[in-house]
């Protein structure tokens, strides 16, 4: 969500926002302890909290789809989990379906980024329930947009262990899904590697701490896993403490397959094209270099070929134009 969007559901729905949600500004968390982690997951639950209904459902899918589009996004991998919404529509199948069908009209949008869903369960939550939506997510799973092209686990991976949640991954994997759960930003390399084994992951949300045993980094280089890395974000919960401790060059130097995002622009206070500026800024990445990011990130995408297509045309016509 954008900050006038909060805003307007909040007033909309009479629910009060703390100031960190309406200034636009990044929060700092210190997630080494329980307490930091707490008041990230408050401001979530709090924006979160603000979506009462279809409206605000299909409001949030075509202003994220319209957003990227107009940021030079060609493909949008939204990540949703089901149950928070169910109350207000009537269950999981309804929530997954109206994000579904907005997801496939905004797609048909000019200048719309095209968007496919990725259905995501918590960790918080008994992995009983993750075998539940990744059954749901199965019953959708496609190709393009509109489709679920994906299975996810979210939330404090501190909580609970990743082999207990083998079986969903196993169901999604059986229906086509990629595998991309979280892992390896709140917890060390150890974290990553029960992941690999668990989860046979296809990329991995953060996995930036893989880089701490040069071991479970070749595990990742060799699977050709791709890392989601957030810089913002990684610095805003406190993982580094300032942009140039993120070791974005040394995953490249390894040979990682990395894609850049912006994890929550609302809460961290950046979108993509800051990641990139970051990338360019701060760690010194060439234009090829910075290309190669984009391209890395269709390459671990499951966007059509038409859409990758396009997408190189754009990255070549940007590396060749002036400036």
């Amino acid at each position: 969500m954008s900050v006038r969007t909060v805003r307007e559901m909040a007033l909309e729905h009479g629910l009060p926002l703390p100031a960190t949600l309406t200034d636009g500004a990044a929060t700092r968390f210190d997630i080494s302890d329980s307490r930091g982690w707490f008041r990230f997951q408050r401001l979530y639950d709090v924006a979160r909290a603000c979506v009462r209904g279809e409206g605000d459902m299909r409001r949030i899918v075509r202003e994220g789809a319209l957003e990227d589009g107009a940021e030079g996004s060609r493909w949008l991998e939204l990540q949703v989990d089901p149950t928070s919404y169910a109350p207000f529509v009537g269950g999981i199948t309804p929530a997954l379906e109206i994000v579904l069908d907005e997801a496939a009209a905004v797609s048909r949008v000019a200048g719309a980024a095209q968007v496919a869903v990725v259905v995501a369960a918590s960790r918080m939550r008994h992995p009983l329930e993750a075998r539940t939506l990744a059954r749901l997510a199965a019953r959708y799973a496609g190709d393009g947009p509109g489709a679920v092209v994906g299975f996810g686990l979210s939330n404090d991976e501190r909580r609970g262990h990743a082999a207990e949640f083998e079986p969903a991954f196993r169901i999604a994997r059986r229906a086509g899904l990629a595998s991309v759960p979280h892992a390896g930003e709140l917890l060390g390399p150890q974290a990553v590697s029960e992941t690999l084994e668990a989860m046979a992951p296809d990329r991995l949300g953060h996995g930036v701490r893989s880089v701490e045993d040069p071991r479970v980094l070749e595990r990742v280089v060799a699977a050709g896993v791709a890392l989601e890395v957030c810089p913002a974000s990684n610095v805003s919960l406190g993982v580094y403490d300032v942009p140039e401790e993120v070791p974005l060059r040394r995953l490249l130097d390894a040979g990682a397959v990395v894609a850049l995002g912006a994890d929550d622009p609302l809460i961290f206070g950046s979108r993509l094209a800051d990641q990139y500026e970051t990338a360019r800024t701060v760690h010194g990445l060439s234009d090829a270099e910075l290309a190669g990011l984009a391209r890395a990130s269709f390459a671990a995408s499951r966007a059509p070929a038409e859409v990758r297509a396009a997408a190189e045309r754009d990255i070549e016509g940007w590396l060749g134009s002036p400036g």
